[in-house]
């Protein structure tokens, strides 16, 4: 029997190098389509790579020819220094369509809870419309919806832990009760792979991915206080100053740690579910085996976008 080929967008990324890594121990041959150029990343000797070439979709369709299914984790948290969300949905588009040309079975595509066309937000309006892009392609699919993923690596959890460690005071935008539901980055790896390796002919699906706790951000950061044995000052603050107090922690470390729409997102309540929990590592749990290194160095999200990390410790 042939070897199933999947294509993983992004697989020498964070939740990428996860899927990928478990697609392969799973047997499977697997494939990436990156923007980027090389880099020292363990995966690179095992999986192959192809250029994410928007621009031209018949090589982007060739790239794709023979793979059963699609993994994507292709999108761009901000726009700012020649990345655009609006542009980041009509290459999905195009990487869709080229999906349906090749013969791909199955897209497993990766969204965000509580995607809506009329979001006020362009990060919500901007899932919405790439997952309608994945519909109107008409390439059965899973629709995965994480809300914050944590785990080695990860943004969020991580960078809260080191202002803990680092600053003086950490700042709630007004009381901290919104809430956020994390789910750790292999527990969204394993769905991942599971809407990979099912049976690619059923009926297209959307699922939320998230984890078995729910946290008001006060708890969040209160819990991690606790955890690392930090002496930070928690303290509520007026919304404006606190976002103008990240602005400035992110000039001076070079990086955009949170953006105005991003706290906006989390203070409205859009990164909880309704619905069952999907994972099942509690950050809570995760966060006391790790709390040695957790927060140790500053993860910056700009690196993401470059082959050259800058970790502040």
């Amino acid at each position: 029997m042939r070897t199933p080929k999947h294509v993983v967008t992004g697989a020498f990324g964070y939740s990428g190098s996860r899927i990928a890594t478990r697609l392969l121990a799973s047997g499977a041959e697997v494939r990436t389509l990156t923007g980027k150029g090389a880099l020292a990343h363990p995966l690179e000797p095992l999986v192959p790579r192809e250029p994410l070439a928007f621009e031209d979709p018949d090589a982007l369709a060739r790239s794709l020819d023979g793979a059963r299914t699609l993994t994507n984790t292709y999108w761009v948290r901000f726009s700012e220094a020649g990345f655009s969300m609006e542009r980041a949905v009509e290459r999905s588009a195009v990487l869709f369509e080229a999906a349906r040309r090749a013969g791909v079975e199955r897209i497993v595509h990766v969204s965000i809870t509580n995607p809506s066309a009329d979001s006020p937000f362009a990060y919500f309006r901007g899932k919405a419309a790439v997952e309608a892009a994945l519909v109107e392609s008409g390439v059965p699919h899973t629709i995965l919806r994480p809300a914050v993923l944590f785990g080695g690596g990860d943004i969020l959890v991580n960078n809260i832990a080191w202002a803990l460690r680092h600053l003086p005071v950490f700042g709630l935008f007004g009381r901290g009760a919104y809430r956020l539901q994390p789910i750790h980055v292999d527990d969204f790896a394993e769905l991942a792979v599971r809407a990979a390796f099912g049976d690619p002919s059923r009926p297209s699906e959307v699922q939320d991915a998230v984890g078995p706790e729910v946290f008001s951000y006060r708890e969040l950061a209160e819990g991690l206080r606790g955890i690392l044995g930090a002496r930070c000052a928690i303290a509520s603050m007026p919304t404006g100053v606190a976002l103008a107090s990240v602005r400035l922690l992110g000039r001076l470390l070079g990086d955009v740690t949170l953006t105005r729409e991003e706290v906006g997102a989390l203070m409205a309540d859009l990164l909880v579910s309704d619905g069952p929990a999907t994972g099942t590592t509690r950050l809570t749990t995760w966060a006391a085996d790790n709390a040695a290194e957790l927060g140790r160095s500053y993860h910056a999200e700009l690196d993401r976008r470059t082959s050259s990390p800058r970790l502040a410790s």
